[in-house]
């Protein structure tokens, strides 16, 4: 076979096509725990789980042990299903090269195998992708974090934004299983076919529609002084939900990219949006904050988030400030 993405994977599972051998590897989580969860639940049925279906982890078992269950055959079913989770703390996993040789195809081993990789050069991987599926998880980039949002929640027969999923984004961070857990949060009240608008984030995930890190990059981009100010007043009063640390880096990541933007000569929205790594419905953001700010003032304002960050880390700072007085001091220098 050969390396194969998530979709694909999870596509030839859904039409029943199989490999003897899976190893999911990387640093993403959640992609792996998916295919895992996949296999468990949907490939057997409930009565030949009983006996075709085990399940093992890392630092239980050894590669021994997994090779002798791979090579029995299952009972009253057509497959049998060897799981390990934690695959990664398998010692000699190498030894698996006994077994790719001649992989079983009535069994389908899955490997977990968390936060690592293969190395490439080994005959074991070599051997892998010629007779099973090597599966490397990669962490998303923040930038891409609302596109998957908006891609999932269409996956799942619901409509959003891309505003809405840059404020998800935004304020779930890049915890995919995390996200997803939000998603269902989203959707109780919800039917197929129905659009999460900023009501339904409000009612069901408490991120506010007024209130929030994007209301306040639009409002520093209009430089309207008022609103600028009733946000973070909003944020100071809500200090556990709006963390000084999580502020001063969406903010800086906004006029960083603005600064960028003034750059460009292609301002072309699709162009704009693929050297930013924005959805292009978000240009408008950028191209209201080149109107009001200078690059100099931009530039002065990039330095003004070194300083209220090391201000916050308690560095630098002239007595002891409080974050509500770092963010009112921030805010003032960026409008002034």
């Amino acid at each position: 076979m050969a390396k194969l993405e998530y979709d694909q994977i999870i596509q030839d599972l859904q039409n029943k096509i199989y490999y003897p051998i899976y190893v999911l590897a990387g640093e993403e989580p959640y992609f792996i725990d998916s295919i895992t969860n996949f296999v468990e639940e949907n490939i057997l049925d409930a009565m030949e789980k009983e006996f075709n279906q085990t399940i093992v982890y890392g630092l239980d078992t050894n590669v021994g042990n997994l090779i002798s269950l791979a090579r029995s055959y299952p009972m009253s079913a057509n497959h049998q299903v060897l799981i390990v989770k934690e695959a990664q703390h398998l010692k000699n996993l190498g030894e698996l090269e006994l077994y790719l040789d001649q992989p079983l195809k009535s069994t389908i081993l899955v490997l977990a195998y968390k936060n690592k990789k293969l190395d490439k050069r080994t005959k074991l991987y070599k051997m892998l992708v010629k007779n099973g599926v090597y599966y490397e998880s990669k962490k998303l980039y923040d930038s891409r974090i609302p596109q998957w949002i908006e891609t999932q929640i269409k996956k799942q027969g619901y409509k959003i934004h891309a505003r809405e999923s840059a404020l998800l984004g935004e304020y779930l961070g890049t915890d995919l299983s995390k996200i997803t857990n939000e998603f269902e949060k989203l959707t109780i009240t919800l039917k197929k076919g129905d659009l999460i608008t900023p009501e339904v984030i409000e009612q069901n995930i408490g991120i506010s529609k007024d209130y929030n890190i994007f209301a306040l990059t639009d409002a520093l981009s209009e430089r309207d002084i008022l609103r600028a100010n009733k946000i973070i007043q909003y944020f100071i009063s809500d200090e556990k939900n709006h963390s000084v640390f999580n502020i001063i880096p969406m903010l800086h990541t906004f006029f960083y990219k603005s600064l960028v933007y003034i750059q460009l000569k292609d301002k072309s929205r699709n162009s704009v949006a693929s050297h930013l790594g924005i959805n292009p419905n978000l240009v408008y953001r950028y191209e209201m904050g080149s109107r009001n700010y200078l690059p100099m003032k931009i530039a002065a304002i990039i330095g003004y988030f070194h300083e209220a960050g090391m201000k916050a880390k308690g560095v630098g700072a002239t007595g002891s400030l409080t974050n509500a007085e770092i963010l009112r001091e921030l805010i003032f220098k960026i409008l002034h």
